[in-house]
């Protein structure tokens, strides 16, 4: 590929928001009944009543019916919505029907419309999921349409698009730029005179935790966060990343792992199981709901694009900070990825038209007027520069991370997970809830975790 615009658009971008808070869009009427079966299936699958009221959010009927699902909060569903409800504007023979759910119900229903071969046109794609589907022969390669300039990734560095590439082929384009990071509350640590420091050790770490339960009684959540960005970022730092289809290392590499959150719980800086479980909607997140110290956190791991759901669901006054997430070695912990992808099914009766959305929706400064960088700074150099004058005082945060924090104390992100990952990642929560309750030692939890997995993984093969 020849060289685009450089990743300067990371350093134009606006941000975000990502709770994970489920709806429905009413479907329209009109258009193929590959289309109409796909919307019907989703609504079956979430209880929605499709022929009820018409949706604000829908896009006027036309001549071609598709499909989009995504998961995201109520604000990414609003803009999301009206993003496509502009597009109608501009191509009013494209009807858009939008279908949205809450991180793990989406999965879930993709799955089950991927068996059918039913699923939507437009597919909002994570990263460690995209490598199953590619596989599965589920997506669409975007690359010809790319090579024909039907999709124009004229202002995407390479560098961002082969974020979306397994096998030569183009599965996905970025809907926004993020890293992995911690979110604390400053304010209660401020209160106290203690101060966080970029790229911190996680020994760094336990000593301020502990200071922190000491003094206010708030305890961490580090261990058992969303979508198992804890045991990723230190898997990075100890060189364990999944590129085949095996757990590397060995099972005593997994030990100190689940031995750490062990001993967090037991020396008191670590937050009890029943308050960091089942805690993945960021409005549930126990940093930001809770009635006391008791009942709360004052940090947890997640992805930086959430910053504002987190600011936002904060009690008045609480300020929510970022910073990179400790551990042994945080340079090879911290990379940059897709906050998600767009995808486009394998199926689709409709891919011109479905690449039109696409394009839509990755280089109208109109449409990311609306979106403002919610997925993530956007891919396109051109939008960011556009929209960065739009966005508030916490979004600039995170543009400031991005740029001068992660940027130049990263590595690369590496290849997209291989099929069976999601099954592994469940299985190491199931394990981390295992070992918060005592129910497992943390030698008896590394043997499982590498057993199992690499039985899972061989199942896939």
């Amino acid at each position: 590929m020849k060289m685009r615009k450089g990743i300067a658009m990371v350093a134009a971008g606006a941000m975000f928001l990502s709770g994970l808070i489920g709806c429905t869009t009413p479907v329209q009427e009109g258009g193929t009944d590959t289309a109409q079966e796909t919307s019907a299936a989703l609504a079956e699958e979430t209880g929605a009543q499709t022929e009820e009221s018409t949706s604000e959010a829908a896009v006027t009927a036309g001549n071609v019916n598709l499909d989009m699902a995504w998961w995201g909060n109520q604000v990414r569903n609003e803009r999301t919505q009206e993003a496509l409800a502009k597009f109608a504007e501009t191509d009013g023979g494209i009807t858009v029907n939008s279908q949205f759910f809450q991180w793990g119900d989406y999965w879930d229903k993709l799955a089950t419309l991927a068996a059918g071969k039913k699923l939507p046109d437009l597919i909002q794609m994570d990263h460690s999921y995209i490598g199953s589907y590619v596989e599965k022969e589920q997506l669409l390669d975007l690359k010809p349409y790319i090579d024909s300039g039907a999709l124009d990734v004229s202002n995407i560095a390479d560098t961002v698009l082969e974020m979306g590439e397994i096998d030569g082929g183009i599965y996905g384009i970025a809907a926004g730029i993020n890293a992995p990071c911690l979110f604390y509350n400053k304010t209660v640590l401020e209160e106290q005179g203690i101060t966080l420091k970029d790229n911190m050790t996680f020994d760094e770490f336990i000593e301020v935790a502990k200071e922190v339960a000491e003094k206010t009684g708030y305890k961490a959540q580090y261990f058992s966060t969303a979508y198992g960005v804890d045991s990723d970022v230190w898997a990075r730092s100890k060189d364990l990343r999944i590129v085949e289809k095996a757990i590397p290392g060995t099972a005593a590499d997994y030990v100190d792992y689940f031995a750490s959150y062990e001993k967090g719980i037991q020396d008191g800086w670590h937050a009890s199981p029943e308050y960091v479980m089942d805690s993945s909607a960021v409005e549930e997140s126990p940093m930001v709901y809770g009635s006391s110290p008791e009942t709360m956190t004052w940090c947890t791991i997640n992805a930086s694009n959430m910053l504002i759901a987190y600011q936002s669901a904060a009690a008045e006054g609480t300020e929510i900070a970022i910073t990179t997430v400790p551990t042994s070695d945080p340079t090879k912990s911290n990379f940059l990825k897709a906050s998600q992808y767009f995808s486009l099914s394998a199926n689709t009766e409709n891919p011109e038209e479905a690449i039109k959305v696409l394009n839509y929706l990755i280089n109208s400064i109109e449409a990311n007027e609306i979106l403002l960088g919610e997925r993530g700074i956007p891919a396109s150099s051109e939008v960011s520069e556009a929209i960065i004058s739009l966005v508030g005082e916490t979004e600039q945060h995170v543009f400031s991370y991005i740029n001068d924090i992660v940027t130049p104390n990263c590595s690369p992100l590496g290849e997209a997970a291989p099929d069976g990952s999601s099954e592994v990642v469940d299985n190491m929560n199931k394990l981390e809830e295992k070992i918060s309750y005592g129910q497992l030692t943390p030698e008896q939890a590394a043997e499982e975790y590498f057993t199992k997995g690499n039985e899972i993984y061989a199942s896939k093969q």
